[in-house]
This record gives structure tokens, sequence and C-alpha cells, in this order.
């Protein structure tokens, strides 16, 4: 108390109204109760020009109960007037509600300031009022001192509080209470862990990383990689989970912590929506290739199907009895391959496709394929969290039973180790080279999923003190062992292909649909028994792909259904606004299961997250670390978890993670690759109907942030302090309160 101003005007009791909770909060977040987002605000009364400190004549501990104190008095306080100490003794509650003038003590004399007046409020901080004072019954022995200034925005409050026990536990339990919002929670909290980890587990762990590693110097590659996720990925990680989790909302009505970057949640949810169009196409590849695997042969085993060409070179044929013989035989990523011809001919029909403007109509068996998929999507989220979260349980945990199996088997033939050598070879001189780091920033800030809302989406429907910094850390962990784990797995039999074919690693290894649908299915189909381990295989993509097109299509749900409710719908049920959405979707993605559709697909899977995804993942770190501000966003955690982040959390939010952004964005700008596919080269208008397609969303944030400015209320400084504050806070700033965001100290504070 002896660092606090003389300034104030002394209350010792008071009352609660009924249903609400005492303001008995920590001094620590006390001054920011306002801006939680399940904590209403009243601004009730006016301002205080001068207050004085109370404090207790009798600092003895007082062990009470609240059947007790049936009196009207209470202890006798002690009031800091000027250089004198003036005892008296607090009013009771009967005695303030017959003579409200008892709450403003010394309106003449050394008591207060003339004319200074104190008005009861609902117990939150708000602007120009005092906090309510306190219920006698559940109170007693407790001191609040006020410190408050004329046009304060912020109130503190500290309270000298003796309790006993029981009445600690009591008071504990108050604080620790979660919202009753009306939203709904993840069943338990293992849902929401394995929803997360199915998210951010997706195919890219299976069909990128293994060849990036290999690529970029094997073991060397864990380096950069590392590095880029410890200062890169996991901050920004870490930092959606929080949003999501304290503010309780979508990606897009989230915003309301920061008005002007309301554009980025809309960024969000169009590229999550974008994904979906071909995403889940890849699952219904995936559930096509699993129904031909159903058969005693494999289809792409051969090259005597109807569907095979003249060039087509069957490798276990080395006598001589190929359609041709005077082609030698260039591995399976050759296109005359059994397995590449039964993807390209077979399963996609592209010989009846002359390039992007000629798709043709959708082919039937992958329509129904990809039909199978939208159905499982829509039984799976259209009841929330309460239905995904029962479904993550098995297509999250289901690809690391196969991948054992797969791996166990693949470890018994001859050249697995090959492969696993040329895997986990340390090449350090290439870690001189740039293209190597960038590799692993983009591969690392895709795989823990920044930026695409869904993490957020997710931690929405979390409790108020669900521990997600535990959940950051489990799901980068499980992450990058899948990752590093899958790589054994298909490095073991690319061994094995190159063993048995007598090719170079180089030959055989790839990334992308390549890997999972041509040089995989000819290796399994050269095994004992390969229709099992083709199907177990198709069976493991679909189980990783369902839950990131889950997420996905979570966030799209979960942001415009929220946006739409804040807006007044609040008819609007989630089954039917799912359905539309799911509908959508699967309409726009019937164009990539047409004989042409590969090439929209490498179109989509070009554009629809690339810039645009980094973009929103920076300016999310940017809203957030400078905008809403570092010091906020720790009393969020603080309030949430218990603890504040450290030094380590606030440096890479800052600073960091944006440079870290910044960069990738600049190199991808800078050394653009020519849009193609195979010996397919696009027309230029594809090239500007791609970049329209990642503008539109990228667009949406300096677009919303103009017009929040325009329909802002106010004068061009109340706009601008309104459009970077949160909404909380407009009432204060409109009514004459210094802005905080207009302080050095908001900006420099790390």
């Amino acid at each position: 108390m002896a660092g606090m101003p003389i300034l104030g005007n002394s209350v010792g009791a008071g009352e609660f109204r009924d249903g609400r909770e005492a303001s008995n909060r920590s001094s620590s977040s006390g001054s920011r109760r306002g801006s939680s987002p399940h904590r209403p605000q009243d601004h009730n009364g006016g301002g205080v020009d001068k207050a004085d400190i109370s404090v207790p004549a009798n600092r003895a501990r007082l062990n009470y109960d609240s059947d007790v104190y049936h009196d009207s008095k209470v202890p006798i306080m002690a009031s800091l007037s000027g250089g004198g100490v003036v005892t008296h003794t607090a009013p009771s509650y009967e005695e303030q509600r017959a003579s409200p003038a008892l709450l403003s003590r010394g309106t003449s004399g050394n008591s207060g300031t003339p004319g200074a007046r104190s008005v009861r409020d609902d117990g939150y901080c708000s602007a120009s009022s005092t906090p309510r004072a306190f219920d006698h019954k559940s109170t007693k022995g407790s001191v609040v001192t006020l410190s408050c200034y004329k046009k304060e925005p912020k109130i503190q409050i500290e309270e000298e509080c003796f309790y006993n026990e029981n009445s600690k536990r009591i008071r504990a339990n108050s604080i620790k209470a979660e919202p009753n919002d009306g939203r709904e929670t993840w069943g338990t909290g293992a849902d929401f862990l394995l929803s997360i980890i199915g998210f951010a587990v997706d195919l890219a762990n299976v069909w990128r990383f293994p060849y990036l590693c290999y690529r970029n110097g094997g073991g060397a590659f864990l380096i950069p990689y590392t590095l880029m996720l410890i200062f890169g990925a996991v901050p920004l990680f870490y930092m959606e989970l929080i949003l999501g989790q304290y503010n309780r909302q979508g990606p897009i009505t989230l915003w309301k912590i920061c008005p002007l970057f309301k554009g980025v949640g809309f960024c969000a949810v169009m590229v999550a929506f974008y994904v979906s169009f071909y995403y889940n196409v890849i699952i219904g590849w995936a559930f096509y290739f699993l129904m031909s695997s159903a058969r005693s042969e494999l289809p792409w085993v051969h090259c005597d199907n109807a569907w095979n060409t003249e060039q087509c070179w069957d490798a276990s044929r080395l006598n001589g009895t190929n359609k041709t013989d005077d082609i030698k035989y260039q591995g399976p990523l050759s296109h005359f391959t059994p397995a590449s011809e039964f993807f390209h001919r077979a399963v996609l029909e592209m010989q009846h496709s002359e390039g992007l403007n000629d798709l043709g109509f959708p082919k039937w068996q992958l329509a129904i394929c990809l039909g199978l998929v939208y159905v499982t999507l829509y039984l799976s989220l259209f009841k929330g969290v309460k239905s995904s979260g029962k479904v993550v349980w098995m297509t999250a945990t289901m690809p690391y039973v196969v991948l054992s199996i797969l791996l166990a088997r693949g470890l018994l033939l001859p050249g697995a180790t090959r492969g696993i050598a040329y895997y986990l070879q340390p090449e350090l001189t290439r870690l001189k080279d740039t293209q190597v780091w960038v590799d692993a920033a983009v591969q690392i800030f895709y795989s823990v999923g920044a930026g695409f809302g869904v993490h957020l989406s997710y931690a929405s429907y979390n409790t108020f003190h669900n521990n997600c910094y535990r959940d950051c850390l489990v799901t980068t962990l499980v992450n990058c062992f899948t990752s590093f784990f899958s790589g054994f797995v298909i490095f073991t039999y690319l061994g094995f292909m190159s063993h048995k074919q007598g090719v170079p690693i180089s030959s055989v290894a790839t990334e992308g649909p390549g890997l999972v649908f041509q040089v995989y299915p000819e290796a399994v189909a050269t095994l004992p028994g390969a229709s099992l381990w083709a199907m177990l295989f198709f069976f493991m993509l679909i189980m990783l792909g369902l839950d990131s097109g889950m997420g996905g299509l979570e966030c799209v749900i979960t942001g415009l259904l929220d946006q739409a409710r804040a807006s007044g719908a609040h008819w609007l049920r989630r089954e039917h606004f799912t359905l539309f959405v799911v509908c959508v979707s699967f309409c726009v993605a019937c164009i990539n299961v047409t004989p042409g559709g590969i090439y929209m697909f490498h179109l989509l899977d070009t554009y629809a997250a690339g810039i645009s995804l980094l973009c929103s993942a920076l300016f999310e770190a940017v809203a957030v670390s400078w905008f809403y501000g570092l010091k906020r966003f720790s009393d969020d955690v603080e309030e949430m978890l218990g603890f504040r982040p450290g030094i380590y959390w606030r440096i890479c939010w800052k600073f960091v993670s944006p440079t870290f952004i910044i960069g990738v964005v600049v190199f991808g700008l800078l050394y653009q690759q020519p849009l193609q596919y195979q010996h397919y080269t696009y027309p230029p208008w594809a090239v500007v109907l791609g970049w329209g397609l990642a503008c539109s969303s990228i667009l949406m944030i300096p677009i919303v942030a103009v017009y929040k400015i325009v329909t802002t209320p106010g004068t061009c400084r109340q706009r601008i302090a309104c459009c970077i504050s949160p909404e909380s806070e407009h009432e204060a700033i409109r009514g004459g309160a210094p802005v905080t965001r207009f302080t050095w100290r908001h900006w420099l504070y790390v």
C-alpha cells in the first residue's frame, strides 16, 4: 500500500446484486476484466476526482463465517486523508441503502474533494464509475482500495481480504468458474487434442517430408527443420490456440479484439474453403484405389489392360517380352509404367482431355467416391465437436497402426536398409544452400497448419482453463515424429524398389500424388499378398485425409456460422448450414474429377493456399502482437492458464515469427516457377486465374480494414482508435478516455 497514490474515495462495505459474482479478482488482471468475452460490462455512473486509501485499523487475521455477522457494523476503518489519519466505522448495507450519501464521504473538509460522488456499479471495471461495494454478508473484513481518476477508462482494484480456509476455497472456486455463454465444448480434452493432431498430421507428412529430407541433405535437413519449427511455426500455433480458447469465437468474430484486422478472419476462412475443393479429391482417389485393390490381382501389375499404351513397360518382364523393347526402362516415375498409366489413364482418364480448356464431364466412378468422402465429412461435422470429437479417435490413431505394420513388413525386404541410408545420410554441405532453409520453413509451416484458422476454431470449443500450452507442445512433437517415422516407411519400400529394378534411388524418389498413387502402388504390387498391403496403405491415406478435411470445413462452418449469428441470424441451425457448405464444396470439387480435372487440381494446389495462407498468418501475428498488444495478450494467457508467457514466446510473436513469414513470402515471390503439370504448360490466362484466386482471399484484409474505418462513427482520431482497440473499449474512447494504443509504452512492450 505504501506505493499507492493517496487519491481516492474510501468504501468499506457494499452490496451484490443477485445472481452476479463478486469482483474479488486478483489485482494482476483486475484492470482489464472488461475485455474478457465472457464477462459483460455495464458502464454506469460518473467519474471520481479523488479518492482516499482505506486500510484496516487492525491488521490481525479475522476468521469469520457469513452466518455470524448479522449486525449492521463492519470493523473500524482508517482513512488516510491529507496529513492525518481519520478513523470511522464503515456503514452497514442497510444504512447505505437508507442513505446513499454515506458512500461519498467527506464532500467537505479534508475527507475528500468537494463535489466528489460515488456510484454503485455492477462490480465490473468500466469507465467513469466506481466498483460496487461488497455485501457485508460475504465479505466482512475485506478492504477495497480504489484508485480512480476522472476520464480514466481503467480502474485498478486491490483487495486485502482475511479469510479462513473454507472461505479461501470458496473464493478460488468462484474465480475459476467457466463461462456460460451457451457455446458447446469438447466431450473430453482428448477429443480436442486428437482433433488438432489429426489436422496437423496430414498427407504432407507422408508424401512430402520424406522426399524433402532425402533431397536436402538427409539427416542434415533436420537442423533447419528444427530451427524453423522452434522459432517460426510453433509460436504461431500456440498463438492461435490462445486466441480461440480465450475469446471462444470463430476466426471471423474473434477480431472484435482488433476490428481493423477482421479481414484476416475472412481470408483464413476463404483459404480453408478453397483447399477443400481439391484436398478432398485426394481422399476420393484413395477410395477408388482402395476399391480397386479389393481383388486377387492388382490392376496396375501388368500392361495387358485396355487402358495401357504401346509404350507401357512392365519392369517384371526383363526378358524382352514387353510390348516395346527399344525403350530403356526409366523407373516408376516414367510415364510408361503400369502404375503411372493406371493412375493417369484408368483413374483420371487424362487421354480424353487436351488441357485446362477441355475439362469434359465428371467421371461417375470418381464422383461417387468423392460423394462418399463428403457424406462422411457431413456425418462427422453436422453435430459439431460432439460428433467430430468421436470420429478423430479412429482417424487420428489408425494411421500409426498401419504405418507400424507397413514398416515391419518393409524392413524384411531386400534393399530396405539401402533406402533408409539414403533417407538419413547427412550432407552438411547442403546447409549452405538457401533453398534447403526455405524448404524447411515451408514444410514445417504448412505441416503445423497455422494460418488456416482451423486450430483457432477447434480451440474456441475448449473449456476456458484448458491447458492449451500442453496441447501445443504435444501436437508439435507428434507431428514431427510422424513426419520422421513415415520417412522410414516410405524409404524402406523405395529402397526395395531400387534394388529390385536395378535403378538408382533418385529414379524412384518423388513427392506428392506421384509418390502415393504411382511409386508406392508399384512397390507393393511385387509383394506376396499385394492386395492386402495396398488396401492397408490406401486405408491409411483415407484416415490421414479425413481428419484434415474435417478441420478445413470446420473452420468454414464455425467462422461463417458465428458471424451470421452475431449479425442476428440466430435461427440458423448448424445441421442445415453444414449441409449447405458441404454441398457447395462438393459441387466445385467435381470439376477435379473430370478428364481435365488434374490440371485444375494442380492450379488450385499451387495458388489456393500458397501466398494467401502466409499473408493470413503474417497479419494475424502482427495484429495480435503489435495492435492488440503483447501485454494485453499476456494478461489473457495468465487469466486463462495461471502463468504468463515467457520472453521466448513474446519475442517470437513480436519479431521472429513475422520476420520468418515475410522471408518465406519474399522468396516465394522472387523465385516463381513456371506453372506446368508433367509436359503440359499452362496458358497465360490460367496463371492470371490462379493469381486472381490467391488475391481474392488476400484482398479481404485491406477491403474489410477500409470498410471498418469508413463505417465506424466518430472523429478521424476516434475511428482509428476504435479500429485498433477491442470493442469493449470503444464506448470509453468515444467518451474521451485516453487511448492506450496511442502511447509508446504499448508499442514497445515485450
